[in-house]
């Protein structure tokens, strides 16, 4: 499509500004506290800006970062991440106003949350799961987007990390790991 932002690589990718809620803003807006990007080149590093955002109710901001973080966790951890995000998620479309986006990102993060202990990776599950449940009775209650109070990251045991603690820190890739090796291994069911 001619005329279509792009990125260094020629794939399609907005250049308009986005406001902290993620939300496009005309190309030449400087009157609102944008999103920015974080810079970061290991999944630690993506987990801390994450975290670090997460905790300044940055919401977009956090859920971008921490994609990072589900795109490069081991196989048996990308529900839980996509669990934490969708957390994220949630409170974006809350603080965007959108009661039903939020009820419905919110519970299927707790749906998907459940299944893991307490404290998974030093991270408080339960706590996570606790503040969505409470989120969507509020707002259903309601019947409009009702103060939720928002938590902090749920740190726990020295967390959150994505690997080890002990292991060195992980590269980020252009491309998730899992998806670089099914381009290189078809399935040949398929």
């Amino acid at each position: 499509m001619p005329g279509r932002d792009r990125n260094a690589e020629g794939r399609a990718e907005s250049q308009r500004p986005r406001d902290r809620t993620g939300r496009p803003l005309p190309y030449d807006t400087t009157a609102t506290a944008l999103a920015e990007e974080a810079s970061y080149d290991t999944v630690d590093g993506a987990l801390a800006a994450g975290v670090a955002r997460w905790d300044e109710e940055r919401y977009f901001e956090a859920h971008e970062c921490l994609e990072d973080v589900w795109h490069h966790a081991a196989p048996e951890d990308r529900e839980f991440w996509k669990g934490v995000i969708q957390i994220a998620v949630g409170c974006v479309h809350h603080q965007r106003g959108n009661p039903a986006g939020a009820v419905t990102l919110l519970e299927r993060a707790a749906a998907r949350l459940e299944g893991y202990p307490d404290v998974h990776h030093g991270v408080d599950v339960e706590e996570l799961v606790v503040f969505a449940r409470g989120a969507v009775a509020a707002i259903r209650d309601a019947g409009f987007c009702v103060e939720v109070g928002y938590p902090e990251f749920p740190r726990m045991d020295d967390g959150p990390w994505v690997h080890a603690p002990d292991a060195p820190p992980t590269p980020l890739t252009r491309e998730p790991p899992w998806l670089a090796a099914a381009r290189r291994d078809p399935d040949p069911d398929q």
